[in-house]
């Protein structure tokens, strides 16, 4: 069978905006051209494309949204070839984690967008950015899983390394003997949100064993986290290339120099890509390699973790 554009165009709309009406504002077809459109395109396929309650892909939508987005690249980068001197820019999505953001990966973005693109940014926790590239929803995401989906690959690109840092007035207060027991159960830790799970990988692995009922501020940006350190909020966990000058001038001080944290990421892509699409993720993994720390195995200074931040 060969595919109605109409159709995948129309899914696609579908799958974005999350409800038929406001597609059909889009598409300039009334309500019932997009319903007709998705029911067809699900019966050529002889299987349910959406979810109705949320308007979500199903598996077999995802599959197909990914075709929809490769063959957008596809004429993207033919039509770049044929007529060079026309500009026209392709939309495409990449997930994030906003750390990753914060620090290497923005000027990684900017140079996308200078591209004949139009970016779209996906910030979600580096554990759950993957979700975000099966749905279809995004060409390649920044994430800590090790194994690709179907279809993908996953480009070890480095280690973001986190140092649990404070103010030295705050240091001196809440941890004048050290980073102990009694004083981690006293002292407020900000953390960047409730899925972020850096922070007790850290605790454990300084104390040898888990600890829980201490007081957490959350701050979900990577610069609103360092701020409310930097004010005096709490101690916690930074990247270190975001936090280094501040340590070097002596504006906030490492609690535990030797037990830094590194996350390992990878570059989730597709397996077959157009040529742009390629030429993206080199760029990315060549800039990631640049940036991020490129750890021994078993490094002794630095310990591995796959806790969830951001």
């Amino acid at each position: 069978m060969s595919f109605d554009r109409q159709q995948l165009e129309t899914f696609a709309v579908v799958t974005e905006i999350r409800h038929f009406g406001r597609a059909a504002d889009v598409l300039n077809v009334t309500r019932g051209a997009v319903s007709q459109r998705i029911i067809a395109l699900e019966e050529a396929l002889g299987t349910p494309l959406l979810v109705r309650a949320g308007m979500t892909p199903t598996p077999a939508g995802e599959v197909l949204l990914r075709h929809i987005q490769a063959i957008k690249l596809l004429e993207a980068d033919t039509l770049q070839r044929l007529k060079p001197a026309e500009k026209q820019r392709t939309r495409i999505a990449i997930a994030v984690n906003a750390d990753s953001l914060a620090t290497w990966f923005e000027p990684v973005a900017c140079a996308i967008a200078r591209e004949n693109f139009e970016l779209e940014l996906i910030v979600d926790d580096q554990d759950y950015t993957l979700s975000v590239l099966t749905r279809g929803e995004a060409m390649g995401c920044v994430s800590t899983a090790t194994s690709p989906p179907t279809g993908f690959v996953a480009e070890p690109v480095g280690a973001m390394e986190y140092v649990c840092v404070a103010i030295p007035e705050f240091a001196r207060a809440h941890f004048p003997r050290g980073v102990t027991l009694h004083n981690i159960l006293a002292a407020p830790a900000v953390l960047f949100n409730r899925k972020d799970g850096l922070h007790a990988v850290f605790l454990e692995r300084l104390l040898g064993f888990p600890v829980s009922g201490y007081a957490t501020h959350f701050f979900p940006s990577p610069i609103a986290l360092l701020t409310a350190i930097r004010a005096g909020v709490g101690y916690g966990l930074v990247p270190s290339m975001q936090v280094q000058p501040l340590i070097d001038a002596g504006d906030v001080i490492s609690l535990a120099p030797h037990h830094r944290v590194a996350v390992s990421l990878y570059w989730h892509h597709w397996k077959a890509a157009p040529p742009n699409a390629q030429q993206i993720s080199e760029l990315i993994v060549r800039r990631a390699c640049e940036a991020l720390t490129q750890l021994p195995p078993e490094s002794p200074d630095h310990q591995s973790a796959n806790g969830s931040r951001n």
